[in-house]
């Protein structure tokens, strides 16, 4: 445990920020998993869930939650299985 008293803020402002990088890489994926099964079963609103993970892959990239090119990687491959459906 650290002694000064910047690095047990610096240590307090880690957690708060892990644990919100936790929950929107955990929204994404759950979002991602949503529109792959909506694409694969071929279903009439696989659309809208492509959609809504592409627009939480974007907000996670400009966050800095991942990085621009993992937010294209992955967006590039949720389209390319919805156009191949």
């Amino acid at each position: 445990m650290a002694n000064i008293q910047s690095q047990k803020k610096r240590n307090r402002q880690n957690e708060k920020r892990r644990l919100r990088n936790k929950a929107v890489r955990s929204e994404l994926k759950t979002r991602t998993k949503v529109a792959t099964q909506a694409i694969t079963t071929g279903e009439a609103d696989a659309s809208e869930s492509v959609k809504a993970a592409q627009k939480r892959i974007d907000k996670a990239a400009a966050k800095g939650v991942i990085h621009k090119n993992a937010a294209a990687r992955r967006t590039s491959r949720l389209m390319k299985r919805a156009a191949s459906a």
